[in-house]
């Protein structure tokens, strides 16, 4: 049954000057919500955290965090193709080397790095928007 929520969550507008900070739903827990102090350190700091480590090493990534952001979208999205590719290939591929229950519990976890894969890329597609000027206010 449908129970309206009764304070409105944060969406992605343009924020008025003086808004406070609100990170939305998905935003990285670790991350302070854009337009709070020191809030693009920790979006970088995160950013790096889920990107490849060799990403640390590239002075052009860690200088400019619109470009770091594109990058880590990028990875992620990668690795969603490979899970499901891994997905569709399974049962074909596997089955000269793993028995029924090793396939199904390889598609188990295929499914479950899946599922944490589209919050990590609604995340990172979050922070990206943010580092490019967007603000969240609470809807109305």
């Amino acid at each position: 049954m449908f129970a309206p929520r009764s304070e409105p969550g944060p969406v992605a507008r343009t924020a008025g000057a003086g808004a406070p900070p609100v990170a939305p739903p998905g935003w990285p827990a670790t991350v302070r919500p854009a337009g709070a102090e020191d809030w693009e350190r920790t979006a970088m700091n995160w950013l790096l955290d889920i990107s490849p480590p060799e990403y640390r090493s590239y002075p052009a990534l860690r200088r400019h965090p619109v470009i770091l952001a594109r990058f880590a979208v990028l990875h992620v999205e990668s690795g969603q193709a490979a899970c499901r590719r891994g997905l569709s290939e399974a049962r074909g591929i596997l089955r000269d080397v793993a028995g029924r229950g090793e396939i199904e519990a390889a598609i188990a976890v295929w499914e479950s790095e899946d599922a944490r894969l589209i919050g990590v890329r609604r995340a990172v597609g979050l922070i990206e928007e943010a580092l490019r000027g967007r603000r969240f206010v609470l809807g109305m």
